[in-house]
């Protein structure tokens, strides 16, 4: 090479020491590195280049992955705590319901203390949305604490129902409320103590017996509650869930309905309403899963198939029902038959009681009515007030056929 054009060049390399005679021909080459008076940047050495490298390398070694662990791990929990509170209950207050103010305000602690921990021995029973238990309050009155389990993704919505429904109702066949407990982590409505448990109970445990004057006023119990639900309250209330653990006896063995966590409240002039239901399995109205018909003649329907249970003594679920028989065809194919003793509970009819003819005549026109609640076309049953008018009129021949020789022709010692 003869010729290097040295002035302004781009060429990268150090300025040697045998060139610095030329001077001038290195001035403003931004690519050569020297002495300040060659007027060129300085020179780093290569050793101490590599070495910073290096040095920088194992920084970011060290460094990267723990930053990389903590931006994952603060997206992940921004992400969760985003997500929670998308979907955070946002409690209604149960003050917004008119009746409410007049509940009696109840701390979880005295809740804890009167149920001694919400333990086993105090537990009463067990529902779709929680724990019922048996609780003393401060001043000593017992009462029965119905727990929701704020787990359950309806159960706020229950709460919710029942406070709206009970804080607008008030009749002697409808439990009672006592007061609240209501907070973002706990909910418990404080209802009246029934110290003789529920129907269910007293239809199916060996230990207990209804006799056929006792079976004949609990019907009326149960009836006259859903007649005031119906038509007797500004607006119609349908209980969606009429069944015989959801029957309450007090000590004087008067029913009152309980559990109104699915009910549905009725607009004024709504009749029905298309909804899906959780009602229970056997005493759901056919329109319920077929159609999704929610209506007060849904609860005629259940009403109709707790007749059958009172009578029978026999639950819609049992493995004798089927598709092909349920607890109504059984029923209605022995009315037909003339054969009620085939389908009547034993201790409520036995062809050996001397009273036999009029005890049968009072069973069968229980079934009679029955089946007027549970025909097919929701449209075609009998409502409410017209079944408890049917029952007081059965009532009043039953206590008209008791004179003072046959007053226990329709009672039966009650076991203990």
């Amino acid at each position: 090479m003869r010729f290097w054009h040295r002035h302004s060049n781009t060429v990268e390399s150090t300025i040697l020491q045998q060139f610095r005679q030329w001077l001038e021909s290195f001035l403003n080459n931004s690519a050569l590195c020297g002495e300040a008076k060659f007027h060129v940047p300085h020179c780093i050495r290569k050793d101490i280049r590599k070495s910073s490298l290096k040095k920088d390398s194992r920084l970011m070694k060290y460094i990267l992955p723990p930053f990389t662990s903590l931006v994952i791990l603060a997206t992940i929990i921004v992400l969760l705590l985003m997500r929670r509170r998308k979907s955070k209950r946002v409690p209604v207050p149960v003050d917004k319901f008119p009746g409410v103010v007049d509940w009696r305000r109840i701390s979880y602690i005295e809740l804890v203390r009167g149920t001694n921990d919400f333990s086993e021995t105090s537990l009463l029973g067990r529902g779709s949305f929680g724990s019922v238990f048996k609780s003393t309050l401060s001043d000593g009155l017992d009462v029965a604490a119905k727990v929701f389990n704020l787990n359950l993704q309806r159960a706020v919505r229950s709460f919710d129902t029942e406070c709206e429904v009970l804080s607008n109702v008030r009749h002697r066949n409808l439990v009672q409320v006592v007061g609240c407990c209501s907070n973002p982590e706990f909910k418990a409505l404080i209802l009246e103590y029934m110290p003789n448990g529920s129907l269910e109970k007293w239809l199916h445990f060996e230990s207990y017996c209804l006799d056929l004057l006792q079976s004949l006023q609990l019907a009326i119990d149960v009836a006259s509650a859903l007649e005031y639900l119906h038509h007797g309250h500004t607006f119609p209330i349908v209980h969606c869930d009429i069944k015989p653990s959801n029957v309450l006896l007090d000590e004087d063995m008067i029913a009152h309905l309980a559990d109104f966590g699915i009910s549905k409240l009725f607009d004024d002039g709504e009749t029905m309403v298309q909804t899906k239901t959780l009602a229970t399995i056997g005493y759901a109205a056919p329109e319920y899963g077929s159609e999704g018909k929610v209506s007060t003649n849904g609860d005629v329907y259940s009403y109709g198939i707790l007749l059958l249970e009172i009578f029978t003594r026999k639950k819609p679920t049992e493995d004798m029902f089927d598709d092909e028989m349920s607890i109504k065809d059984w029923v209605h194919k022995a009315t037909q038959e003339n054969a009620v003793i085939e389908v009547a509970a034993p201790d409520l009819l036995a062809r050996d009681d001397q009273h036999f003819s009029a005890k049968e005549e009072c069973i069968s026109s229980f079934f009679s009515l029955a089946m007027k609640c549970l025909t097919v076309s929701p449209d075609e049953r009998i409502n409410m007030i017209e079944t408890v008018a049917a029952l007081q009129r059965i009532k009043t021949k039953v206590m008209a056929g008791i004179t003072s020789r046959q007053q226990y022709a329709f009672s039966i010692t009650t076991r203990q």
